[in-house]
């Protein structure tokens, strides 16, 4: 089941105001005019900021994820009607033949057993043609990047148009590696509290490397992503026939 964050109503219409400047969306775009992608598929799309920007682009666009309420919000966005929606996950999806299947932000860490993530994977390939990309990026264990959300995050207040003024306040629950837990408490101004528990899990390189093997792709290779050097893996692989 996704997090509160993306599947509670009043959460999912105050995401995009929290999530900040999405300047990591732009290697995706680039990505997709690498790979000469024509149709993009976007898992765990959420609020649908990188679908309606591929979209614009003039991408054919699916773009899935298990999170109703945070799909209601992407369906609002300008550009929307440009882009095919999936309510599920890699699961579900059906044979699209796409180029590119991609996976950004933390969503290639919430898969917490391996089970899920070996079938999300399989997922992702039956949806991409034959010799089609992945690309996802995900944080590398050693960096230890909890220890900078403790220092960092705290209580953060925005103005939401046509909410009004909202409170976040992060909470660093437990590490337990390689599961790290977290919670968001959001108070709205009539009074309402709404928590958001979270988990993410570090996998190593040589831990994904070997599940992409296991299910049907071949790294092309390991960047660094552009707006956090040193702190993420971001991985190109491709679909083996």
């Amino acid at each position: 089941m996704p997090d509160e964050i993306f599947a509670h109503p009043r959460l999912a219409r105050v995401y995009d105001a929290f999530d900040g400047d999405r300047a990591d969306l732009d290697a995706y775009v680039l990505l997709a005019g690498e790979v000469g992608a024509r149709h993009v598929l976007d898992l765990g799309c959420g609020t649908g900021a990188l679908a309606v920007l591929l979209a614009a682009r003039g991408l054919r666009v699916s773009a899935a994820d298990p999170a109703a309420a945070s799909l209601a919000v992407a369906r609002t966005k300008p550009g929307a009607e440009l882009v095919t929606w999936h309510h599920g996950d890699a699961t579900t999806l059906p044979d699209l033949g796409a180029d590119l299947a991609v996976m950004t932000g933390n969503v290639a860490q919430v898969f917490l057993s391996d089970d899920d993530w070996h079938a999300t994977l399989r997922g992702l390939r039956g949806a991409l043609r034959a010799g089609g990309h992945l690309a996802f990026e995900t944080r590398r264990p050693q960096y230890r990047a909890w220890e900078q959300w403790a220092a960092e995050q705290g209580t953060t207040v925005r103005e939401v148009p046509g909410i009004g003024v909202v409170e976040q306040r992060f909470e660093l629950v437990e590490v337990a590696l390689p599961h790290v837990s977290f919670r968001h408490v959001y108070r709205f101004s009539d009074g309402e509290t709404v928590v958001s528990d979270s988990t993410l899990r570090f996998r190593s390189r040589d831990e994904i490397e070997r599940s992409l093997a296991a299910c049907g792709f071949s790294v092309r290779e390991v960047r660094q992503a552009p707006d956090r050097p040193g702190r993420e893996y971001v991985f190109l692989a491709r679909r083996t026939d």
